[in-house]
């Protein structure tokens, strides 16, 4: 049966299907040792290559969800004495999908898959799935800020710099003790931190404990679970 390339590569958890229209226009990606083109077709029985590796559709779908410590980075490639998530998982899933990043110095939950489609409905901004943060401020009674405050200009958005304009959070609460409940629909890189110091408040703590409706919970950190093991999980 044949079907879309990138739908083939997003299907065989290489990466999103949006990543795979990126390679393909890249010239990155082969077909039976030939450049693929946009909108070509192809099926089990074709050698599909990016970076020499080569592609297969998975016998089944495999869905994560991880409490990445702090200290580690959240990325397929391994780096001399960098600390790395899949360090925490077992070697055959090495090359699942990271849904949804956390930085080095963030900790909390990360879903990883092999469901390209999916991991695509995941992150895409145009499905704006919550992710919801608990983040401690470390300067915030040393400034004239009061929660309020925060609140009111995290809601309304701020400028985050790098040419990405205005961003704002969904939902902010204050919890006490110089800690914040903040909701994004948005996923920029660093988007929380780079917000606060917009403002001139600096993260002490991020932790991630919701996306859409998968939760922490009380997963330890450093520890994984399945989700669920083929067909669909939990939402979709």
């Amino acid at each position: 049966m044949n079907i879309i390339l990138q739908k083939f590569i997003a299907s065989s958890g290489f990466c999103s299907r949006r990543k795979a229209e990126e390679l393909i226009k890249e010239g990155k990606v082969i077909v039976n040792k030939l450049i693929a083109e946009p909108g070509q077709t192809v099926n089990e029985d074709d050698v599909i290559k990016i970076n020499g590796k080569n592609l297969k559709l998975p016998k089944e779908k495999i869905y994560i969800k991880l409490n990445k410590p702090v200290g580690y980075v959240c990325t397929n490639r391994m780096f001399f004495r960098e600390k790395n998530v899949f360090e925490l998982l077992p070697k055959e899933m090495n090359n699942l999908i990271i849904t949804g990043r956390l930085d080095k110095n963030s900790h909390g939950l990360i879903i990883l898959t092999n469901d390209g489609d999916w991991a695509e409905h995941l992150t895409h901004p145009r499905y704006e799935h919550e992710k919801e943060y608990c983040v401690k401020i470390y300067n915030l009674q040393f400034t004239s800020l009061k929660p309020e405050d925060v609140i009111k200009k995290l809601l309304k958005g701020v400028d985050i710099g790098e040419d990405e304009g205005i961003v704002k959070a969904k939902a902010v609460e204050y919890l006490g003790d110089n800690k914040f409940k903040i909701i994004l629909t948005q996923g920029k890189k660093r988007q929380i931190r780079r917000m606060l110091k917009a403002i001139d408040l600096e993260v002490v703590d991020l932790i991630r404990v919701r996306v859409g409706d998968i939760k922490l919970d009380n997963l330890e950190s450093g520890k994984w679970e399945f989700l669920k093991i083929g067909g669909v999980p939990k939402w979709s």
